[in-house]
C-alpha cells in the first residue's frame, strides 16, 4: 500500500510472489488507509464503542449515580474510542463525527431517544457536562508532542525535516510544524515551543491541564 494524495499502485515482490496492493490494513489496532487520513480509524473507532455501550447498556442507563455512571462512560467507552487518537489529523468533519459520538453517549445514557426534541445544550445541562472530547485529544496530543521533542528520536527529526533523500523536498518543509502548532493552539514559534518542552511540569501546565478547545479547520 502506498500512502499518497492521489494513490497509485505499487509492485512489490518477495521471492519472485508478488504482494497484494491493499486501500487499508489494521496495524497494532490502528487502521491504516492510502489516502493518509484518519476518518476511516475515527469512524471504526467510534463504531466499536458504540457496540460495546450497547453491550452494557443495562449498567449505563441503570439507577446507579450520575458521577459514577459517567465514569464508566469514560473509563470503558471512551478509553475504547480514543485509542491512539493522540496520532490523529483531524479535520473539520471528523470533529464534528466525534463530537456527535459525545452527544451520543450522553442521550443513550439517560435514554433519551431523538422523538423527545431535547437539544445538545439540554442533555448537558442535565448530565453535568461539558463538550469535553476535543479538549480530552488534545491533552492526549500534548502528552506526545512533549515526549517527542524531549528525545532525540527518528519522529522528532521527521517532524523537523532532517531525513535526507533522494528526491529534493522544494515545498510544504514547514507544515509539521505549523500543525502542530495548530494542534496546540501556540502561536509563538516552533523553537520557543521546544523550549517548554524540556520542563515537564510548565508544560503540563501550559498544556496539559489548561488547553482550549481545538480549533476546527478544514483542509
Amino acid at each position: 500500500m502506498k500512502i499518497s494524495r492521489q494513490p497509485t499502485p505499487v509492485t512489490t515482490k518477495i521471492n519472485q510472489k508478488q504482494l497484494e496492493n491493499v486501500n487499508f490494513f489494521k496495524y497494532l489496532g490502528s487502521l491504516l488507509t492510502d489516502n493518509g487520513r484518519c476518518t476511516c480509524e475515527i469512524k471504526s473507532r467510534i463504531a466499536m464503542a458504540k457496540t460495546a455501550f450497547s453491550k452494557k447498556k443495562n449498567l449505563f442507563t441503570s439507577k446507579l449515580d450520575l458521577n459514577l455512571r459517567k465514569k464508566l462512560v469514560k473509563c470503558y467507552i471512551w478509553s475504547m474510542a480514543f485509542y491512539g487518537a493522540e496520532t490523529w489529523t483531524l479535520r473539520a468533519v471528523d470533529q464534528k463525527h466525534l463530537e456527535s459520538f459525545e452527544m451520543w453517549c450522553w442521550r443513550r445514557m439517560e435514554t433519551i431517544i431523538w422523538t423527545d426534541y431535547v437539544r445538545n445544550e439540554e442533555v448537558l445541562f442535565r448530565v453535568s457536562e461539558q463538550r469535553n472530547i476535543l479538549h480530552g485529544i488534545r491533552k492526549q496530543k500534548a502528552n506526545l508532542i512533549g515526549s517527542i521533542l524531549r528525545s532525540n528520536c527518528l519522529l522528532k527529526e521527521v517532524i523537523e525535516g532532517k531525513i535526507e533523500g533522494r528526491i529534493e523536498v522544494t515545498r510544504r518543509r514547514g507544515r509539521r510544524h505549523k500543525k502542530m502548532l495548530e494542534d496546540l493552539g501556540d502561536r509563538r514559534g516552533y523553537s520557543h515551543l521546544k523550549e517548554e518542552a524540556l520542563d515537564r511540569i510548565k508544560w503540563r501546565n501550559c498544556f496539559g491541564r489548561h488547553c482550549g478547545p481545538v480549533v476546527l479547520a478544514d483542509y
